[in-house]
C-alpha cells in the first residue's frame, strides 16, 4: 500500500521517466531523419546488394573462366579460338553474361568518386531536409513541454488530495481519541459506582 506522501513522488518519477523517454525518442527521430544518416543507410544497403551480387557474379565468372581455360588448353589450333569459345559460352548463357556486365558496371561505378553534380544534389537535399528535422525536433520538444504542465498539475492535485486526506485522518483520530477518553471515563465511573 502506498502512503499519501509516496504517491506524488511516484508520479514525479513517472513524469521524469516519460520525459527522458520522449527526449530519447526525439533524438532518435532527429538522427533517423538526418540526411547524412539516410544516405549512409542507403549506401549500406546498396553496398550489401552489390557485394552479394558481385559474389554471385564472380562465382559465375570464375566458372566461365575455368570453362574458357579448359577450352583454350584443349584447343590445339591457336588463341584465335578463344574469342569464339567465349562468345559461344555467352550465347549459351546470356543471364550469366548480363550479370557479369551488370556487376562490372556496378563495381566501376562504386570505384569512381562522386561527381560535383552529385555532391551539389546531396548538399541540396541535406539543406532542404535540415529545416524539417529541426521542425520535427522542435515540435517534439513542444509536446514534451506541453505535457510537463498538466503532469505537474496532476502531481499537485494528488499532493493536495493526500494532504486533505491526512488532515481528515488526523481530525478523525483526534475525535476518536476523545471518544475513547470519554468512554474510558464513563467506564471508570460505572466500575466505581458498581
Amino acid at each position: 500500500m502506498t502512503t499519501p506522501s509516496s504517491e506524488p513522488d511516484r508520479i514525479r518519477a513517472d513524469i521524469e521517466r516519460t520525459r527522458r523517454t520522449l527526449s530519447s525518442d526525439v533524438d532518435s527521430l532527429a538522427y533517423e531523419a538526418n540526411p547524412a544518416t539516410m544516405a549512409r543507410r542507403k549506401v549500406g544497403r546498396v553496398t550489401g546488394s552489390v557485394a552479394g551480387l558481385r559474389d554471385r557474379v564472380m562465382g559465375s565468372a570464375h566458372d566461365a573462366a575455368d570453362a574458357s581455360h579448359g577450352a583454350v588448353s584443349s584447343a590445339a589450333d591457336t588463341a584465335s579460338s578463344v574469342p569464339s569459345a567465349a562468345r559461344s559460352r555467352t550465347q549459351g548463357n546470356p543471364l550469366a553474361a548480363g550479370l557479369i556486365a551488370f556487376g562490372a558496371g556496378l563495381l566501376v561505378s562504386a570505384l569512381i568518386p562522386a561527381s560535383e553534380k552529385e555532391h551539389e544534389l546531396a548538399q541540396t537535399v541535406k539543406d532542404n531536409a535540415e529545416p524539417l528535422v529541426s521542425e520535427a525536433a522542435d515540435a517534439a520538444k513542444d509536446v514534451a513541454h506541453n505535457l510537463a504542465e498538466p503532469a505537474q498539475d496532476a502531481a499537485q492535485s494528488v499532493k493536495d488530495t493526500a494532504a486533505d486526506a491526512a488532515h481528515t485522518v488526523k481530525d478523525e483520530s483526534a475525535d476518536a481519541a476523545g471518544d475513547v477518553r470519554t468512554r474510558t471515563q464513563q467506564a471508570r465511573e460505572n466500575v466505581q459506582d458498581a
